[in-house]
């Protein structure tokens, strides 16, 4: 089988990583890829754009992108990142005959809008923060005054996992209002805003196979993201994962899959957008049981670094269940070990930082241990940085503490100049 895989992030390495595994795989090609994916298959040039493209953009990345899978006589494309599922490349891929994994337009629309995904979780019964939409800044401003801290304010759209802000005073939501709704920081997906009541907990990344009626449930996990130890400093694309979080139980696992995916995935399919795909709800676990904070509409990045050490089904096989509707037939195995992934990003990160430094050590990672690169190119024969979240160091262990100890102690052995993670994963 000929399979094209699109993005260049750790995410992708790590998918890149698992397909690889398959005895099904003929002809690999990767689009952009990074240096890891390099070594698993054919890396091929593609310019994706950013989240605030224009119109023009996107229809020429989309156009590209189903041109590669023409010329490379790709069985099936695997859309990875999220702009281009909430830009519809998956629908041009069908419509151009070609089997896409990963969810339409439509569907994908429970990620790249959060007053959709608020709208529809209050239709259909989905506990969530309560929360308002606005595309007036006046507007935002006034309810902002009629409410009591501390505030969450969110770009309506995608902006990378970093477009939420936690502000713990008028003062400091008011100033992140201005500076998406006005400054722009985060381009289009600003032109709209989410103002969220703050809840207490913690947070849990819940992921889920779906192929539009069926579904199968993935371990649970948790991202950390602050830039510092003790989840301090701003919020990033995430920091690292622990796989399972502490704290879990069965009845708690069972509520969530009940009242939180069951429903969403039966309310898209009722709304005439069937999700095929990756779910991926982010919740927090209040005192009053889990909330809805938003919705992804594909594999986190990094939780996918940490989650798919952990598949021992053959992740092709999953795909096409997935794509022809037959997931319910499949039996989905994963191992009950923990993990542990450990981002290591440039010094900066997530404000300015600097690229262009050489990775060292990376062959010294312990045979059971995955390096999953993301910000990371060939330069000369050189693996050098080339942004701001660079790689995950992945271990597992028969307990957590087991591989967070292994993953730590694989992070030592790989330096580049500047080089920036927390110490504390798994330990908070």
């Amino acid at each position: 089988m000929n399979i094209l895989l699109i993005g260049g992030g750790g995410r992708e390495h790590a998918i890149a990583w698992k397909l690889a595994q398959s005895p099904r795989l003929n002809n690999f090609f990767i689009a952009p890829g990074n240096a890891g994916t390099a070594k698993l298959g054919t890396n091929l040039p593609l310019r994706v754009p950013g989240s605030s493209a224009d119109p023009t953009e996107i229809d020429s990345f989309i156009s590209d992108a189903v041109a590669q899978a023409i010329g490379c006589r790709a069985d099936l494309v695997i859309v990875a990142p999220d702009d281009p599922l909430a830009w519809g490349l998956v629908d041009r891929l069908q419509e151009a005959g070609i089997p896409a994994f990963g969810p339409t337009a439509r569907a994908a629309e429970i990620e790249a809008s959060k007053g959709f995904a608020k709208a529809l979780m209050s239709r259909y019964g989905i506990a969530a923060a309560q929360g308002r939409s606005f595309d007036s800044l006046e507007r935002a401003q006034r309810h902002l005054r009629d409410m009591a801290p501390p505030f969450v304010v969110k770009a309506d759209g995608l902006a990378a996992g970093k477009g939420v802000t936690v502000a713990p005073t008028r003062e400091e939501a008011l100033g992140a209002l201005s500076a998406i709704m006005t400054d722009q920081t985060f381009g289009r997906a600003g032109e709209r805003v989410v103002i969220e009541e703050f809840l207490e907990g913690n947070e849990l990344s819940v992921h889920a196979f779906s192929d539009g009626s069926f579904f199968s449930m993935m371990p649970f996990s948790r991202d950390h993201k602050r830039a510092f130890d003790g989840d301090a400093g701003p919020n990033t694309g995430g920091m690292g994962v622990v796989c399972p979080p502490p704290g879990l139980n069965r009845a708690l696992a069972d509520a969530i899959e009940t009242d939180v995916v069951a429903p969403t995935i039966k309310a898209l399919a009722d709304e005439g957008r069937p999700f095929k795909g990756v779910l991926y709800p982010g919740l927090m676990l209040t005192g009053d049981g889990p909330r809805v904070l938003e919705f992804n509409a594909r594999f986190g990045d990094p939780e996918a670094e940490a989650l798919l050490p952990l598949l021992e089904t053959d992740l092709i096989d999953i795909i096409e269940a997935v794509i022809y509707e037959r997931l319910a037939g499949l039996d989905v195995r994963w191992s009950d070990r923990a993990s542990v992934a450990v981002i290591m990003a440039s010094g900066g990160y997530p404000d300015a930082y600097a690229t262009g430094y050489p990775i060292e050590g990376l062959s010294s990672a312990d045979s059971d241990a995955q390096v999953f690169l993301a910000a990371a190119k060939d330069d000369d024969g050189r693996t050098v940085t080339s942004g701001g979240r660079v790689l995950a160091v992945v271990a597992q262990g028969s307990t957590l503490d087991e591989a967070r100890d292994r993953a730590y102690d694989n992070v030592q052995r790989i330096s580049f100049e500047k080089a920036h993670y927390r110490t504390d994963i798994g330990a908070v």
